[in-house]
């Protein structure tokens, strides 16, 4: 046996391509689901998205959560699940960006074992399988929709509690480029670069194999030629599937290897001080490439050739410190910020925030060992700017 090759899970099935979201009644009608559960946010509703939705759907009774937070919380997690029981659900269907199928996936979660989520922070803690649950994405950004995790804030600790499980993935899921169409600049700038750091972590992840390298590279290419495409001209159809497509291959590689040090250090971020989680990455990912680049040279310098940088002339350690300026002039052109200062992020925290990062298991798998002074330092430096 090829010892690259490891364990490669997906237990989703997946709709892709214009139009699939026509598939939606098809999975009711064909398992016999007639009262539904929608999670989603007020911005999607507003959008329309949800009536898009819901004409798909012909002889089911339909309930809607939709106070969703950007950085979904326990306690709307415990008002969706009210829902769930009070209008006897027999199927969640997730609608949004991370936030919604997020907490679509705790409450599918909760339907079947009971308790609240903090009930279940780790990996492996619960026993039931899910309720039915489909995921339907409306950003090229988180991939929720087939992984077996969701991050949920804790507000009374200030700290981002991830769930994890084997089975704690979508049954189905539906990523039809046309909800993505009218999605406003900011947010597909922010989402489709978490989508660019999903792939750049688990291409360098200590877990990486063949397969999820192969998923990571083309993601790679994908989102490195058309995220700005589909930030200034949102009703590019082809960069809108193409960006979704980059995202959902993301997805399926670090669903499968974890991620790294970034996103060990921006979930505290988030959690203390509510930046975007795809802003956060976006601020952490540059630094935190530079630091990693001398582990893993060669790595990196694939990642400068997959995001189109001319190499040419350039030595190894020059070619993999191309690619994390290649990915920091990439936010800079789709407008997201390269440090924590407009954020009122303090240094003071800073200790407290590395404390939270160091819990993370996506610490064990970067591709440099890390310790928890390593983390202090890449935290200064989002914070001055000093890259």
């Amino acid at each position: 046996m090829n010892p690259n090759i490891g364990i490669f899970n997906i237990l989703t099935s997946v709709s892709f391509g214009y139009g699939s979201l026509n598939n939606l009644n098809s999975i009711l009608e064909t398992n016999g689901f007639h009262n539904v559960l929608i999670v989603t946010d007020k911005g999607i509703r507003n959008a329309g998205i949800i009536d898009q939705v819901s004409k798909k759907i012909e002889n089911a009774d339909i309930t809607i959560y939709d106070g969703t937070l950007p950085n979904p919380t326990v306690a709307n997690c415990e008002e969706a699940y009210e829902l769930f029981k009070q209008q006897n659900i027999d199927v969640v269907i997730g609608v949004g960006g991370g936030s919604p199928l997020d907490v679509a996936k705790a409450v599918a979660l909760l339907a079947t074992n009971g308790g609240a989520i903090t009930d279940y922070e780790g990996i492996g803690k619960f026993k039931e399988n899910l309720s039915p649950l489909i995921a339907i994405p409306t950003t090229a950004g988180t991939a929720s929709e087939v992984t077996n995790f969701t991050v949920i804030t804790d507000e009374a600790r200030k700290y981002k509690l991830t769930v994890g499980g084997l089975n704690l993935a979508a049954k189905w899921a539906i990523l039809d480029p046309t909800l993505t169409l009218g999605l406003p600049p900011s947010i597909t700038a922010a989402t489709g670069l978490d989508a660019l750091v999903h792939a750049i972590e688990s291409y360098t992840s200590k877990a990486a194999n063949d397969i999820t390298k192969a998923l990571a590279r083309e993601a790679m290419r994908k989102i490195g030629k058309y995220l700005r495409i589909a930030v200034y001209n949102g009703e590019d159809r082809t960069a809108r599937e193409e960006m979704l497509m980059g995202s959902l291959l993301a997805g399926l590689a670090f669903n499968n290897t974890r991620l790294g040090n970034c996103h060990a250090m921006s979930h505290p971020i988030s959690a203390v001080y509510g930046v975007a989680h795809g802003v956060a990455n976006a601020v952490i990912i540059p630094y935190v490439m530079k630091y990693n680049s001398f582990a893993a040279p060669e790595l990196f310098t694939d990642i400068a050739n997959d995001l189109g940088v001319n190499i040419e002339g350039l030595s190894l350690f020059e070619s993999a410190r191309a690619a994390a300026d290649a990915v920091r002039e990439l936010a800079i052109d789709i407008g997201l910020p390269t440090d924590f200062r407009l954020f009122g992020v303090e240094e003071e925290k800073v200790k407290e925030l590395t404390v939270d990062a160091m819990l993370s298991g996506n610490i064990l798998v970067n591709p440099r060992v890390t310790k928890a002074n390593d983390i202090e330092e890449l935290y200064i430096k989002t914070i001055r700017g000093d890259y």
